[in-house]
């Protein structure tokens, strides 16, 4: 039997940790690594790199050092919900999907700053979201064949 979080023994239809699916893991390990590449790709932006180009009259239009902000912080906290998730608590994954998807959203309005980079990290963020939701679904599917 399983111990709830009130103490007393029994099922638990929402717990606090939950087994966590193939997927799961796979995007804890996406998050850590996009991640990683966000907080690099933010310590350049700071650093004034000269790798990014120059864009004009670009609607979402920061400074490179704004920018380079935004990616370092979100990157940071991007790893610290990868490895959160790897926990297995619940409410890692429902962190993780709300900052992939601001990820997602940073690196798409990065894309005119560094294109290519920008872009995979977009398909990384998306990616994640789908494997956590997925990974939710699956494994709700299994607590109630239980």
């Amino acid at each position: 039997m399983a111990s709830t979080r009130t103490g007393a023994v029994g099922a638990d239809p929402s717990p606090w940790h939950g087994p966590t699916s193939g997927s799961t893991v796979l995007a804890a390990a996406l998050m850590i690594f996009g991640g990683a590449m966000a907080l690099f790709e933010g310590i350049a932006a700071v650093a004034k790199d000269d790798l990014f180009l120059s864009t004009r009259h670009y609607v979402f239009e920061f400074s490179l050092q704004g920018w380079g902000w935004v990616h370092l912080i979100l990157g940071i906290i991007i790893i610290l919900a990868g490895c959160a998730v790897l926990t297995g608590a619940l409410w890692a994954r429902f962190l993780g999907v709300f900052v992939a998807g601001l990820g997602a959203i940073a690196n798409f309005l990065w894309i005119p700053y560094y294109p290519i980079w920008a872009t995979v990290l977009v398909a990384v963020n998306l990616f994640i979201v789908w494997a956590l939701c997925h990974g939710m679904h699956r494994e709700a599917g299994h607590a109630h064949a239980a």
